[in-house]
Parts: C-alpha cells; structure tokens; sequence
C-alpha cells in the first residue's frame, strides 16, 4: 500500500515524499503546488523540470541558484540573447547539469518564446489547469497520476509551437509545481483545497 501523509520532525502531516531532507520540506510547504504565474517565472519551472528529466529533483533544487546565475535568472529575453559562447560557458559550468541536449533546449526554448507576446507562455499554460472540483485529493502517493490528459494536451501545444524537452510527464511535473493541480495529498497540511 502506497504511503499517504506522514508526520515529519516537527509534526506536521506532509506528503512522505518531502520528508528526506530539509530542502524538500522546505520547497514542499513553501513553494510545490503553489500558484506561478509571469513568463520568466514558468520558463525557469520549465527549464528546471526538463533538466530533472532522468534524475532526482532534489539534484536540480540544490543547483537551483546556480541555474539562475547560469540562465540570467531565466529573464527569457537575456537567454534569448546568448551565443555560442555562452553555451560553451554552460556546458562546463559545475553549477548546473552540464547535459547539451538540454542546454540547448533551454536556450532554444527562449529564443522561441522571445518571439512571443508578454503573457502568452503564462495564458497557454495556465488554459490547461484543469477544473479542481473535478479532481479529488489524492490520499496516497499511488492516486497521484505521472501524466494526465491535460498535461498530454499542453506538450502537444507546446512542441507544436516550438518548446523543446517537453513530454506529457514534463508537463504534468511543471502542472503540479506551478499550482495547476494540487496534488498535496488529502491530509497534507500544505494542501490548499
């Protein structure tokens, strides 16, 4: 039987997986699941869930600060802007994951939404949230889905306008950090509705 909330140090009932470190309790009660908004802003959740894509995400949040210094703090018409000696200067940068595939994604991604309207990423995102009355809190880890229609419909929208690194699992990972879903579990203390 898969796990539902536990109870960490302090008490306080938490989905199991954010109890290991304290940058996961951390990062669980003060920021997954909560809403983002603002084009910068989900370009680096973007970013950062397809640099997770294949390892742990506790490896991408203890680089976080290096990936904003990195990416310009992910400010998408700077990234836009970088050549190919910044991309040179990414890939033996210590501070981030130094995977070509998606450093070049990463910045290809923001030449593309450059081209786009302020607030477009932030519309076409968020129109993929779907209804939360339809959606019952999960009470285990088990009933909380890797992909779900609606994330395999904002991949599709997002590759075919030119966003690289972006499968349905992606998708739904940036769903669920961003506030589109709320899959704190039922007995969660961070859970919202």
């Amino acid at each position: 039987m898969s796990a539902g909330a536990m109870a960490g140090p302090d008490g306080v009932q938490r989905c199991p997986w954010a109890l290991s470190t304290e940058d996961y309790v951390s990062y669980h009660d003060q920021e997954w699941g909560r809403p983002v908004h603002g084009d910068d802003a989900l370009y680096e959740r973007l970013s950062l869930e397809a640099f997770q894509s294949g390892l742990s995400w506790i490896t991408i949040l203890r680089r976080r600060e290096g990936f904003r210094s990195a990416f310009a703090g992910f400010r998408i018409a700077e990234v836009a802007g970088f050549g190919e000696s910044d991309k040179e200067r990414l890939l033996v940068d210590a501070g981030i994951i130094r995977n070509r595939a998606k450093i070049e994604a990463t910045l290809a991604n923001a030449r593309v939404l450059a081209e786009w309207a302020p607030g477009e990423l932030d519309e076409l995102v968020w129109s993929y949230a779907p209804d939360r009355a339809s959606r019952p809190a999960p009470r285990t880890l088990a009933d909380v889905p890797a992909v779900t229609a609606e994330s395999a419909a904002l991949s599709k929208d997002l590759k075919k306008r030119g966003i690289r690194f972006v499968g349905p699992t992606t998708a739904y990972a940036l769903m669920q950090a961003c506030g589109l879903v709320d899959d704190h579990l039922a007995d969660c203390a961070a859970r919202r509705s």
